[in-house]
C-alpha cells in the first residue's frame, strides 16, 4: 500500500538562530546529515513512498538538496507557500493528498515506528491521530505556595512537572482539510481547539522510545550527541 507523508519545512528557525541565519532548520546538521535527511530516510525505511516538503522560507535550498527523492528511491514534491500559513494552513495548497496521510514538523529527532502509527489510525478509522510524548520538567526555582492572606502554606525545592506534549507527528483523514482555511494561518494549536468545541475525537497515541524537537539551541547540541550515541536506534541498518 502506497503510503504518503507530508512533511513541515517552512519555518524560519527563529529559536535557532544565529545557526539558521545561514541554513534553513531542515538542515540543521546532525553528526553528518540534515534533520530532515534522517526523517526522509526513516520514513523510506517504514514504507513511505510518496513526501511532500511544505516550504517557503530558504525553499530553493531545501529544493537543491532533496530534488526529486530518487537518491532515497522514493518521490519527494513540493509544496510553496506564498506566505506563512502556520502548521495546518499548508495542508490545504496540496490537492492530491489521500483519504490518510502523515504529517510531521522537519526538525524531530526519535525512534518513531512510523509505520504502525500509520497502521493504527487507519485500522481504527480515525480522524486525527497525535503521537504523544511524557515530558518531565524539573524547576529551576524552589516554589512557594502562598494563601489568600499571603502567609506561606507549602514550599517544593524545585518541584517536577508531568506533561503530555504532541511529538509535532500526525495521522489525518482527508476531512480534516474541511476544518482548514483556505489561504490563511493555521495552527495545530487552533484546529485542536476547533474540534474541541465541536466535539470532534482527536486519538492521543503515547510513544514510550525517544523523541527530541531540536527547535532551541540547546536541544539542537543534545540531539547531535544523541544521535552519535545512538545511531542505530535512530536508523536500524545503517544510513545506505
Amino acid at each position: 500500500m502506497s503510503k504518503r507523508a507530508v512533511i513541515l519545512a517552512g519555518g524560519k528557525g527563529t529559536r535557532l538562530r544565529p545557526y539558521t541565519v545561514v541554513l534553513p532548520k531542515p538542515l540543521m546538521p546532525i553528526g553528518d546529515y540534515p534533520i530532515l535527511e534522517i526523517i526522509i530516510r526513516q520514513l523510506a525505511k517504514n514504507g513511505f513512498d510518496h513526501i511532500t516538503l511544505t516550504v517557503n522560507h530558504q525553499a530553493e535550498i531545501i529544493k537543491a538538496f532533496f530534488g526529486d527523492g530518487s537518491r532515497w528511491n522514493i518521490k519527494i514534491d513540493y509544496s510553496l507557500e506564498e506566505k506563512p500559513l502556520n502548521t495546518m494552513g499548508p495542508l490545504k495548497l496540496i490537492k492530491d493528498l489521500p483519504e490518510n496521510f502523515l504529517v510531521m514538523n522537519g526538525d524531530i529527532l526519535t525512534d518513531l515506528n512510523f509505520s504502525d502509527f500509520y497502521d493504527e489510525h487507519i485500522t481504527h478509522s480515525r480522524l486525527f491521530s497525535i503521537s504523544a510524548f511524557s515530558r518531565v520538567e524539573v524547576s529551576e526555582y524552589g516554589v512557594l505556595d502562598v494563601g489568600h492572606d499571603n502567609h506561606l502554606t507549602g514550599f517544593r525545592e524545585k518541584p517536577k512537572h508531568n506533561y503530555t506534549v504532541s511529538m509535532g507527528i500526525y495521522m489525518l483523514n482527508r476531512e480534516v482539510l474541511d476544518y482548514i482555511p483556505v489561504n490563511q494561518s493555521y495552527g495545530f494549536d487552533s484546529l485542536m481547539l476547533d474540534f474541541i468545541a465541536k466535539s470532534k475525537k482527536v486519538y492521543i497515541r503515547q510513544h514510550p522510545g525517544y523523541w527530541l524537537d531540536i527547535g532551541r539551541a540547546d536541544d539542537y547540541m543534545v540531539a547531535i550527541d544523541q544521535f552519535e550515541a545512538k545511531r542505530e536506534l535512530f536508523l536500524p541498518g545503517g544510513l545506505t
